[in-house]
């Protein structure tokens, strides 16, 4: 992983909800997450706008994200994509996770071979804080070794947020306990700007999410989050079903103002 700052004046996201922003919900009913603040970071660390699109839908398998977002972000040309999949393969009964591993790599050479630096990155680990942690610990440590074994030779940044131990902190997660809140997005895009070579704004190490995953399991979170989640892997429903990418095209986005973290 290289320190060397690295100039970014366009980046496009692709992914699911990790990158989507799920769980960093503003009041608007929009989210926002890791991906949003890292175009805000580069923008303020290399004092010029940059170019930001975000293609990630929440829900997608992998061969969803590849062939619905992948192309498109490549015909946008950016200096950069950033990559992040697998997380709801992993989740199904069966499974071949070193497949998943190795069509994400592909994937990340697609980029490459496009003149395009690709990001890669994993999800953050919410195994401590969910109810089947135990089961989402091994299979995330599979995959992360999957992907890790087929890209170790990519001239590209990656950023493990899956190992990171400060990230496991209930405080990161938001009541659903299986996306991100908003200190945790922000985490995540301090881990993302330091592979960079860039600083992240100091706001951002006090944000807090609007929920967290402190506090016992009861039985209204399995009503409210976890049935519904089982409900739709039996009739085969996504969360995304019926969604557009969250911006399919370029806006410019504008240094922040000392202080000012939205």
């Amino acid at each position: 992983m290289s320190q060397t700052a690295q100039h970014i004046r366009s980046f496009v996201a692709v992914g699911d909800s990790f990158t989507e922003g799920v769980g960093d919900e503003l009041p608007d009913g929009s989210v926002r997450g890791w991906a949003d603040f890292v175009a805000a970071g580069l923008a303020t660390a290399q004092g010029e706008p940059v170019r930001y699109a975000n293609l990630a839908i929440r829900g997608r398998k992998l061969a969803g994200i590849l062939h619905e977002q992948l192309d498109a972000a490549i015909a946008l040309e950016p200096d950069a994509i950033s990559i992040n999949g697998g997380g709801n393969d992993i989740l199904r009964p069966r499974v071949s996770i070193e497949h998943v591993g190795a069509r994400l790599a592909d994937a990340a050479r697609r980029i490459a071979a496009a003149g395009i630096r690709p990001i890669l990155l994993s999800g953050g680990n919410p195994s401590e804080v969910m109810p089947i942690g135990a089961v989402m610990q091994r299979r995330g440590d599979a995959l992360a070794r999957a992907f890790r074994a087929n890209v170790g030779d990519l001239d590209a940044p990656y950023v493990d947020n899956w190992s990171d131990p400060e990230l496991r902190a209930p405080r990161f997660w938001s009541i659903d306990r299986l996306h991100l809140n908003a200190a945790g997005h922000a985490h995540v895009a301090r881990n993302v700007l330091r592979a960079l070579g860039h600083p992240a704004p100091e706001a951002w190490r006090d944000l807090a999410g609007a929920t967290t995953a402190e506090g016992r399991r009861d039985l209204a979170y399995y009503r409210e989050y976890v049935l519904p989640w089982l409900g739709r892997r039996f009739t085969g429903r996504s969360s995304g079903d019926g969604r557009d990418p969250k911006l399919p095209t370029f806006v410019d986005v504008q240094p922040l103002p000392p202080t000012v973290i939205e």
